[in-house]
């Protein structure tokens, strides 16, 4: 993870609508493909299709890890990018239930903060490939916040 102070990244990602400086600065977040995009106040994280993804050559399915992976560096983003802390979040616990296949395609997901306290914030993230109201996957994850 990144231990340099990030708050100047998020300002300027936030004034020019350009988010993938930031999150390339996750070296797995780069290799799996992780984009953001901002519709209004909601951002939704993609993960494009990639054949290097892939888990089960037979279906073909994305790699459950990968799937994981993707959800919690979701959060990861969404916590930076919300709360504008000087470094980015560090994972206290992650829980994902797996819903329905991944299958090799574009994979979408959104975070919502249900909880943010002083040092602990409670995230749950939904992870999707059709329809949003068809999830694959959704997680719960906490996570320490430094507010220096």
């Amino acid at each position: 993870m990144i231990e340099q102070p990030i708050d100047s990244l998020v300002a300027k990602a936030h004034r020019d609508g350009e988010y993938q400086p930031l999150i390339d600065l996750i070296p797995y977040a780069r290799i799996i493909g992780v984009e953001c995009q901002r519709y209004g106040e909601e951002m939704i994280f993609r993960l494009p299709r990639n054949p290097d993804n892939i888990g089960n050559p037979t279906l073909p399915a994305l790699h459950g890890g990968v799937i994981a992976s993707f959800m919690e560096l979701t959060a990861v983003f969404q916590l930076m990018l919300q709360q504008h802390t000087p470094t980015p979040p560090k994972i206290i616990d992650f829980s994902v239930d797996y819903m329905r296949a991944g299958l090799d395609k574009d994979t979408f997901a959104i975070c919502e903060i249900a909880r943010q306290g002083r040092r602990v914030s409670n995230c749950s993230v939904i992870a999707w490939q059709d329809k949003k109201r068809q999830p694959i996957a959704s997680a719960r994850a906490h996570f320490l916040i430094d507010q220096r």
